[in-house]
């Protein structure tokens, strides 16, 4: 039998360098971490070939007297936490004291300081695990870490890393999600002696313009939402545009990867992404230190919330909402609460006197408005009707922020409504515009009435491991207000005895797996919603105007109006826009005017 032996000191910090160091981008983000740590208002970052060569960061912060070198680049020496209740309340980014020992297992450091308060700097070196001793040196207040020939001594690992552009741009993220993360400190970075970013102190507004652009910046949402001790803040993109790889979340400051928050990211973007199209936010959640658990991996971007439900449905909520917001409501404020519709259609003319929407209540749907399609007058319309503006008619309604889509010119191809707005052109999908009206007003109609559930003829039972079981008992009371009642029949059966009235074509298996595995893995799951939103989809895109169908100036305004009142409006029911607006500066540059 091999005999156990204790591993010497620099393998185990070898290994743990496996963990925490895999590349220059992570020394880096440790580095940058213990620099927000020291205070540091102000961060240099230089790098040589991607960081393979040569990574130094240089900040203002407090520094390391002396006498502390030698512990800094130690294994589980740190300045961060002392107890057990410490680590339950982290607000440092490091705490573990093993992200220097681990560069000085696999790299050449050199590590200069000076706290404010000494008369001159200290320096002291490590290679490959060996620590030299302190020295006096010249230097500014603050600290500067020089991390050279990465895995020098472990060529196995060296051999993975990738083309020094390619570690540039891993080193790259890393330092804009620090710089996102504290908009209040200056920074900078350079590459082979060539400057990158400059960043001076800005609001965060300011810093995700300087970061993510002006496209991003233009075309994205703010919000700032709370709930007793938690607050979400940041832009969200619109659902409409997208923006490659800039997905940035913050949990108090700190970059996350976060299973839980992804989906509830997902979940509000669901009813309103095209399938072409990512989404990308920038977002800041807020909470008490003690309700969230940082110490989860050594690499720190993986977290666990205490009540993993309710951030899910905080966090679901807060970008719902402001990703629902009417058109007239963002017009005049971002984060105001949605309007609810009313339980009323838009009235086209028609000739074959067809319903709008109509569906079997063999199917589970019933007690929608199913009224011909016949032109009411004026007097008698939800809203009233609107005369089109007219440029050369000084008597024309004036524009206001609850009217953000003016008025209707005209009908293009049977298509589009052309209309006027104070900032120039707005063209309507009115097929697209409508089947978005339609669709929110059943799902209103369907939530109102709850979700009224079937009971099976004959049960119908499937196999699962364990822990699905465990799910399906301690959520039964969850499941059964989605009108899905699911129980044990065996160690490793369930059965399925009930399905919402409106899913009775839905193949119940698989729905009932998909919706067991979200809740255990989130707490809550929105399966059965998605499901019946795809059923009430196909109904209100049947049910809207087509092509083709000529429209009033009446009906065309009212249907600008039900837009500007709807949840989501600018979406239609697949995530494809339903109007875009030509301001006339843009217009005056096509036509060349002043020129």
């Amino acid at each position: 039998m091999p005999e156990i032996l204790p591993l010497p000191d620099l393998l185990i910090s070898q290994i743990a360098a496996g963990e925490v160091i895999e590349r220059p981008a992570a020394a880096l983000k440790e580095l940058l971490e213990n620099s927000l740590d020291a205070g540091a208002q102000s961060i240099q970052v230089h790098l040589e070939d991607g960081g393979t060569q040569s990574l130094r960061v240089s900040d203002d912060g407090c520094g390391i007297a002396a006498s502390q070198l030698p512990l800094a680049l130690l294994r589980h020496a740190t300045s961060k936490i002392a107890t057990l209740d410490d680590l339950q309340q982290v607000t440092s980014f490091g705490f573990r004291g093993e992200a220097l020992a681990s560069m000085a297992a696999v790299a050449k450091i050199r590590l200069i300081s000076r706290p404010a308060e000494a008369e001159h700097a200290s320096e002291i070196t490590a290679e490959g695990g060996m620590l030299g001793t302190p020295i006096p040196c010249a230097g500014n207040p603050g600290t500067t870490i020089t991390i050279s020939d990465l895995f020098f001594n472990t060529p196995a690992r060296r051999k993975f890393l990738k083309t020094p552009g390619t570690e540039y741009g891993h080193c790259e993220t890393a330092f804009i999600r620090m710089a996102l993360a504290r908009p209040d400190i200056a920074c900078s970075l350079t590459h082979n002696h060539r400057q990158q970013y400059q960043l001076k102190p800005q609001s965060i507004s300011e810093r995700i313009t300087s970061l993510l652009g002006n496209a991003f910046a233009d075309a994205a949402v703010t919000l700032d939402v709370t709930a007793g001790s938690l607050r979400l803040s940041g832009k969200i993109l619109r659902p409409t545009t997208s923006a490659r790889d800039a997905q940035y979340l913050f949990v108090n400051g700190r970059f996350v990867r976060d299973k839980l928050l992804a989906h509830a990211l997902r979940q509000a973007y669901q009813d309103v992404l095209h399938h072409h199209q990512q989404p990308a936010w920038c977002l800041f959640l807020e909470l008490d230190a003690r309700e969230v658990d940082v110490n989860v991996h050594p690499a720190k971007t993986e977290v666990r919330f205490h009540n993993s439900r309710a951030i899910h449905q905080f966090v679901y909520h807060g970008v719902h909402r402001a990703l629902s917001a009417p058109l007239a409501a963002t017009s005049a404020e971002p984060n105001i609460a949605p309007i609810v519709p009313e339980n009323r259609s838009l009235t086209i003319p028609s000739t074959t006197q067809k319903p709008l929407f109509s569906h079997s209540a063999q199917q589970g749907f019933t007690g929608w408005i199913a009224e011909p399609a016949v032109h009411y007058p004026a007097s008698q319309r939800f809203m009233p009707a609107i005369p089109p503006a007219n440029i050369n008619d000084t008597s024309s309604p004036k524009y206001t922020p609850e009217h953000p889509l003016g008025y209707a010119l005209a009908q293009l191809h049977g298509t589009y409504i052309l209309a006027q707005n104070e900032t120039g052109l707005i063209v309507v999908d009115m097929h697209a515009a409508h089947e978005r009206i339609l669709y929110e007003r059943l799902k209103t109609a369907m939530t109102q009435q709850n979700m009224a559930s079937q009971q099976l003829l004959v049960p119908l039972t499937f196999d699962v491991d364990s822990a699905t079981v465990a799910t399906a008992v301690e959520q039964t009371e969850s499941l059964r207000s989605f009108g899905l009642d699911i129980t044990q029949v065996a160690p490793n059966t369930l059965a399925i005895r009930a399905l919402p009235q409106l899913l009775q074509q839905t193949n119940p298996i698989p729905l009932a797996r998909a919706v067991l595995k979200e809740l255990a893995e989130t707490g809550h799951s929105n399966q059965l919603e998605v499901q019946r939103n795809q059923v009430l989809a196909t109904i209100a895109c049947h049910g809207a105007v087509r092509a083709n169908h000529a429209l009033s100036l009446e009906d065309m305004n009212a249907l600008l109006r039900d837009m500007e009142r709807t949840e989501r409006a600018s979406q239609c029911n697949h995530g494809r826009p339903t109007w875009v607006a030509f301001e006339m500066a843009a217009l005056d540059r096509l036509f060349m005017r002043g020129k």
